[in-house]
């Protein structure tokens, strides 16, 4: 496929340091309030959607470091959690239809529990090194639509003001690279741009051209010798 995906992997990538940059700051600030430690995977059950450029570079990465049997496995793990997560999605598009507030919706699934697919067992992330930036910033407080958030085995107390991370900075600036990665593809699909998963999902599917609408450049001319009415 002939996309250079590195501009815009260098891109998510400083986006990725910044926030570990951030996580350090708020860690250093807070040494007795922030308990992340090795073998705690508190965080490798909460729900969140992945933007497309994220979704992109994780899903690139999984396919280049896991093959065969693994890699099989793995993608039946994120079979089985995507269906869980389905279920919980269609419950949250009826309690909306019926009339829940937004906000109301958004905490009740914030209190969901599914097991990542990435998660082994050992208590461990199968891609670390690759994981989602909500990962990377779990466990210091965090806000989205003006609702708080932080890890229940944390000691920051709801209501005491912390240093809070504003997501929806980083969700925008997620959007902005991921929109122009899409509009640097020659796809039918532009609305990928929009695009918002699970993990579980990103694992299931490979990103191949069939699967990203990618216009093969023959196809391209012969389209554009029709528009000119030849």
């Amino acid at each position: 496929m002939s996309i250079n995906l590195m501009p815009y992997f260098q891109e998510y990538e400083q986006l990725v340091s910044l926030s570990e940059q951030v996580f350090k700051r708020v860690n250093d600030e807070y040494p007795d309030k922030v308990k992340c430690v090795e073998g705690c995977s508190d965080c490798c059950y909460a729900l969140f959607d992945l933007s497309f450029i994220e979704a992109y570079y994780i899903n690139y990465n999984f396919y280049k470091k896991y093959k065969g049997r693994e890699k099989e496995d793995l993608i039946i793990k994120a079979n089985e959690a995507d269906r869980i997560i389905y279920k919980l999605k269609r419950s949250a598009h009826k309690d909306f239809k019926a009339g829940m507030d937004e906000a109301e919706i958004f905490v009740k699934m914030s209190k969901e529990r599914v097991k990542c697919p990435l998660l082994n067992d050992k208590e461990m992330c199968s891609m670390y090194e690759y994981r989602p930036i909500t990962c990377r910033l779990y466990g210091i407080p965090t806000a989205i639509g003006g609702i708080g958030h932080t890890c229940g085995l944390s000691g920051f107390e709801e209501g005491v003001e912390h240093s809070t991370v504003n997501l929806e900075i980083i969700q925008n600036r997620l959007y902005e690279i991921s929109t122009r990665f899409v509009s640097s593809m020659n796809t039918r699909y532009k609305a990928l741009k929009e695009m918002l998963v699970p993990l579980s999902m990103v694992i299931c599917q490979e990103y191949d051209e069939d699967y990203l609408g990618i216009i093969k450049e023959s196809s391209a001319d012969t389209n554009t010798l029709k528009n000119q009415g030849v």
